[in-house]
């Protein structure tokens, strides 16, 4: 009887190359993910959970002939031992000899040994929360003796990757994330706030300053008034711009410009690439190594579609410009899809992104007190595409909508289902604010490393009320 024996992921990386190749596949790139986490939450003002995890992933990719006629075969799993990695790389060899020739088949991305292969996988825990916990307790207590409730959760993961590749590549990187997210109540349950935040350790997060947010938007609460749908001067936090910004991000795929399948794609064929989307200094920029907002500085695929590809593990990524001055400079491009649709550059998914306007200054409260009467819409939720041609999308406002009058927050109104385009925003707004980190509430539990600044929307679509909580 075999004994499964579990591998160290270097142990892994190199045991599946060889095993890969002994059964012939002619490439071959292994990915493993380390991950450790652990987590925080509370309910009716008690701490109710806390708790670590950790868990291993490996993908398997193979490719068997050569040149154009390569095919590829993927296979990911979790907890691997000794003996079902042998499984996985025969799974993943066979499935490529089953496989038609892969349209974005290219060498694979010359072997370069990082820094820190030989290292143990880096790991977090509970003691992330050391000063972020008794704070939170305190902030607890404090709200049950004011009449108020609080929910939230708190959660914080290091994944440490492995790529090694037939090609020669062994790199190592470890990206620490986490973020809290925290909503307070009335004492009746009628009225809710909402605030989040994004972080790489909890040391500049204090439950002190969301608990002071939740409680003046509670407060704005004490009186309710009802707005009728329609288009309404409307700003919008960082959080929500966001929300909004982060759908706009995912579609800057370059192959569906160029298949016409995006807002991106120009009328006759071809992509809007130099454009202008804006007539206001809009710049929405990537940087692997932007302060506080780093991630993987080399591309990470666990399968090919769209302008990514599996083929381009392991290289290099840069800053990127995708709109500039208003002007749409670059769409993600694979090795692949660049040389499809003809882009100057090979241009891959960056997992952060900062959207900030030339010149702009101030914060939600400056533009609040730049207001004669309007809305201030704190956070989105249940976004859908109403129109992928256009980006038009749709979804409900949440936990805070309120009233600005004479450039104060006089009431909460009622919720609204809305309807937009985050691009058609990015022409329309009138004030801008200074770009700070955000935390979107509709995707930050998996897209967190973003910069928002506050917009002010003239005329957002407010497009009927709803009955939401």
């Amino acid at each position: 009887m075999t004994t499964a024996i579990q591998l160290t992921p270097q142990d892994t990386v190199e045991q599946a190359l060889e095993l890969a190749a002994a059964q012939g596949a002619e490439g071959c790139v292994v990915l493993v993910a380390e991950t450790s986490s652990a987590n925080l939450r509370w309910a009716n003002n008690t701490l109710t959970t806390n708790g670590a995890m950790r868990g291993t992933s490996v993908t398997v990719i193979a490719t068997v002939g050569a040149g154009e006629g390569t095919a590829v075969g993927i296979v990911s799993r979790s907890s691997v031992t000794s003996e079902t990695l042998h499984e996985i790389v025969e799974a993943a060899v066979a499935t490529a000899r089953d496989a038609e020739p892969a349209e974005d088949a290219r060498p694979l991305v010359d072997g370069t040994v990082g820094p820190g292969w030989d290292e143990e996988a880096d790991e977090t825990s509970v003691n992330v929360y050391e000063k972020f916990a008794p704070a939170l307790g305190e902030v607890l207590g404090r709200a049950g003796k004011e009449g108020r409730w609080l929910y939230g959760f708190a959660d914080h993961e290091v994944v440490t990757l492995y790529a090694g590749s037939s090609a020669g590549m062994r790199l190592r990187h470890s990206l620490p994330r986490g973020f809290v997210s925290a909503t307070g109540k009335s004492g009746d349950l009628a009225q809710s706030a909402w605030a989040g935040a994004a972080t790489r350790d909890f040391s500049d997060i204090d439950p002190h300053t969301l608990d002071a947010e939740l409680t003046r938007r509670l407060g704005w609460a004490s009186r309710t008034v009802a707005v009728d749908a329609g288009r309404h001067p409307t700003i919008l936090p960082p959080a929500a711009v966001a929300d909004l910004t982060t759908y706009l991000f995912w579609t800057l795929d370059g192959r569906d410009a160029a298949d016409g399948n995006s807002p991106f794609s120009k009328p006759g064929g071809g992509s809007r690439v130099d454009d202008v989307l804006s007539k206001q200094p809009v710049n929405l920029r990537s940087d692997p190594h932007l302060p506080g907002l780093e991630t993987f500085p080399f591309a990470v695929a666990r399968s090919s579609g769209g302008s990514s590809s599996v083929f381009d593990n392991g290289l290099t990524l840069t800053a990127t410009d995708w709109i500039r001055g208003g002007k749409l400079e670059n769409l993600m491009q694979s090795r692949f899809t660049a040389d499809l649709t003809g882009a100057p550059a090979v241009t891959p998914t960056i997992d952060n992104y900062v959207l900030s306007v030339d010149g702009a200054t101030g914060s939600v409260d400056d533009l609040v007190a730049g207001m004669d009467h309007g809305l201030l819409l704190t956070c989105l939720w249940y976004i859908r595409v109403v129109d992928p041609q256009t980006l038009l999308v749709t979804g409900l406002t949440r936990d805070g909508v309120y009233l600005v009058e004479n450039g104060e927050v006089t009431a909460a109104v009622n919720n609204f289902r809305f309807n937009e385009s985050p691009i058609d925003l990015l022409d329309r707004f009138t004030t801008a604010g200074a770009t700070v980190p955000s935390f979107s509430r509709e995707w930050g539990d998996e897209f967190s490393r973003t910069a928002t600044p506050p917009l002010l929307i003239p005329d957002f679509n407010m497009s009927t009320p709803s009955q939401a909580n």
